[in-house]
């Protein structure tokens, strides 16, 4: 006798879905069966993004989210549709960069389902981020991490991306909760890796860029923050956090191309004063271009 399991599905009775030394034919045999189900996200049927790219660190205070903003500044002086997804939850500071200082709007979309509409930039670059959904962008997120990762998988599936040539995906430091639901959840095409001179931060770097290749994902290039301070009076270079070890890491693991961005006084007036779109600078423009 047999059980039926589904319409068109039949399963031997008594069978315990161990298929190991069993030699009927049924459905519990076939490699449809056993497949993992994807953990890939499915976009608002609306939204049309083409590239994403994840932004990632070993640690924190690297300055990941300046190479986010750069490169998404660069991408749109490009003439690219540009967004900027916001991951770091706990920690966003993608709003002050811009000098966002609105909320997020929701509102419904051609079905009906209800959205989020990115904030956008006076540029035009799309941004959604945590502290665009605040009443106070000073109020601490309070949240334990499976909360956390819902939400990034949230900014990706119930916010309204029209037209995105590339989406820069700004995470949280380290391998946790976060960047792994990037990775799984998002259809990433590649990452940059950020880091800077210190021997401790070279070392937690190369945890994230072995968990890129653990989950399959292509390492585009890895950029120095805070690399070397060009004197005002002298001209020289001084390496204010030690010599760099950057060729190293990169020769190590075959990652073609690298930048070293300064410690720059003026790039840093940008970004406080919120106008990072008026940067000026030539230190990403090769990885700008293979993005």
């Amino acid at each position: 006798m047999e059980k039926q399991t589904t319409e068109n599905e039949t399963t031997p009775e008594g069978c315990t879905h161990n298929c190991d030394g069993c030699g009927a034919d049924c459905p519990s045999r076939s490699m449809e069966h056993h497949a993992p189900a994807s953990l890939e996200a499915e976009p608002n049927a609306y939204s049309n993004i083409k590239k994403v790219i994840a932004v990632i660190s070993g640690k924190g205070g690297v300055g990941k989210s300046l190479v986010t903003s750069l490169l998404a500044v660069l991408s749109r002086r490009k003439g690219n549709q540009t967004a900027i997804l916001d991951a770091d939850i706990t920690g966003p500071s993608i709003p002050k960069t811009f000098h966002i200082d609105e909320m997020a709007k929701s509102g419904k979309d051609l079905d009906g389902e209800a959205v989020l509409f990115p904030v956008s930039t006076k540029t035009g670059i799309d941004v959604m981020s945590m502290n665009l959904l605040l009443d106070e962008q000073e109020n601490p997120v309070i949240w334990r991490g499976p909360v956390i990762a819902a939400t990034v998988k949230q900014f990706y599936t119930d916010v309204l991306w029209q037209d995105v040539d590339l989406m820069l995906v700004d995470c949280p430091p380290g391998t946790g909760d976060v960047p792994l639901t990037v990775f799984q959840s998002l259809p990433v095409d590649g990452i940059i890796v950020v880091t800077s001179p210190q021997d401790l931060v070279s070392m937690i770097v190369e945890k994230a860029v072995r968990m890129a290749d653990m989950m399959n994902v292509p390492i585009l290039g890895i950029v120095e923050n805070m690399s070397y301070f060009i004197c005002d009076e002298c001209e020289k270079k001084h390496m204010i956090y030690g010599e760099s070890h950057l060729e190293e890491i990169a020769e190590k693991y075959g990652i073609q191309t690298f930048a070293r961005i300064p410690m720059d006084p003026k790039l840093r007036e940008k970004v406080d004063a919120g106008e990072i779109e008026s940067f000026e600078g030539n230190w990403l423009d090769e990885l700008s271009e293979i993005l």
